[in-house]
């Protein structure tokens, strides 16, 4: 029951979006603020169902046991945060190394005694993304 409502839900937020995007296209309107509102919604279910649909239940062991606590909560909740650490921080550590990077080849074309000190920019703004998966790792479980 719980994969039916989930196929429902995420059809009801992938399809019908998509559907309106396309007529909006077809007409020369813009559809890209809908497509943003579609992913987010789309990654957004997809968190929810591993969160809340995909993990174990108790509900027979509370039947024989009092209150029984799982595992399964926290260590789905462990790696959801390391993907979210290593994810977000790579996105931010590509935006910077970007821009950071960019500007560092314009100054460098006028002045080529600063190419130190633009290295080190880029340099910095690429840790971003190794300190995420730094705390990814401390997230995770050892053993």
């Amino acid at each position: 029951m719980r994969i039916l409502i989930a196929s429902i839900v995420l059809l009801a937020i992938v399809v019908l979006p998509l559907l309106t995007i396309y007529h909006r296209a077809k007409h020369g309107k813009g559809g890209k603020t809908q497509l943003i509102v579609n992913f987010c919604c789309f990654f957004g279910l997809i968190a929810f169902a591993t969160v809340f649909l995909f993990t174990q239940s108790a509900e027979a062991a509370e039947a024989s046991k009092g209150l029984v606590e799982s595992d399964a909560f926290a260590s789905g909740m462990q790696y959801i945060a390391a993907a979210l650490a290593v994810g977000l921080s790579g996105i931010g550590g590509g935006v910077a190394v970007a821009s950071s990077a960019s500007a560092a080849l314009g100054a460098l074309s006028e002045n080529e005694e600063i190419f130190g000190k633009s290295l080190i920019f880029v340099g910095l703004a690429e840790g971003v993304a190794l300190y995420g998966m730094l705390i990814a790792f401390m997230i995770l479980p050892t053993a």
